[in-house]
């Protein structure tokens, strides 16, 4: 989350990547920076450690929603 906020805060297109377990503190963090509108893609816990096929399928689930995401941002 902060990182997508340090890129936006710096006129970049960002998206944040949170796992459910953590969207609410993405929320916060969000907020807390200035930046509550930051777009974000909630990703299922844990991603690490996942292996290669499972990033590439949810890469694969998430790419439209995350082009839609910079698109609108």
């Amino acid at each position: 989350m902060r990182d997508g906020i340090e890129a936006a805060k710096r006129g970049l297109p960002a998206v944040a990547f949170v796992t459910d377990d953590f969207w609410k503190q993405g929320g916060f963090i969000a907020n807390a920076g200035g930046m509550p509108d930051v777009p974000k893609v909630k990703l299922p816990h844990p991603v690490a450690g996942t292996g290669h096929q499972a990033m590439h399928e949810l890469a694969d689930r998430i790419c439209a929603e995350v082009i839609d995401r910079l698109r609108n941002a």
